[in-house]
């Protein structure tokens, strides 16, 4: 297991869209493994495969709360196949924009059809804080990001402070948060 570099805005990279797994392997289990490692150490609650340069359908989520034990989840060519009228607003933040956090509103509730890490085919229902954050992972496997969720101005104003920083070489955060609840993927 290895911790990977997370890939921060305005990385190109975080707006492809990843294209689905057909292997069930050695380096399949590698990257998902890399994956948690990398996610747990950041800290974060979920990580996309694109986030660490893997442009692959693969996600990892634990939002087990911090006094639980770890409840790792890992999701194979996730795809939303139903998601409820209803919604719900969380403020969201994100590895790859870190510091950066929003309000967002999304389905309260989502079906995901997924595969297991040994290719099984699975269905999960989720709602809360699960299904903000599978919603929110889907959403970088398809090269969005949840600040697409936002106001035009308010993104524009975070992508402009992210792109300048990166011309700088400095990081746009002023402290590094170490709460992972805020740190969705």
């Amino acid at each position: 297991m290895a911790i990977r570099d997370i890939l921060i805005l305005p990385e190109k990279k975080l707006r492809l869209v990843s294209e689905p797994i057909k292997a069930f392997d050695k380096p399949l289990r590698t990257l998902v493994d890399d994956m948690f490692e990398t996610m747990y150490e950041a800290p974060g609650i979920g990580l996309a495969a694109i986030q660490i340069g893997e442009p692959v359908r693969v996600i990892t989520i634990d939002v087990a709360g911090k006094d639980d034990p770890k409840a790792p989840q890992v999701f194979i060519n996730p795809e939303i196949v139903w998601s409820s009228e209803e919604h719900s607003a969380y403020e969201e933040g994100c590895l790859s924009i870190p510091e950066y956090y929003e309000e967002v509103e999304r389905p309260a509730k989502v079906r995901v059809k997924y595969l297991d890490a040994d290719g099984n085919a699975q269905e999960i229902e989720a709602e809360g804080l699960l299904a903000t954050c599978l919603q929110h992972e889907i959403d970088h496997l398809n090269g969005v990001l949840f600040i697409d969720h936002i106001s035009k101005l308010k993104r524009d104003r975070v992508i402009k402070k992210f792109t300048k920083a990166a011309k700088h070489g400095v990081s746009p955060a002023l402290a590094k948060d170490k709460e992972p609840s805020h740190h969705i993927g």
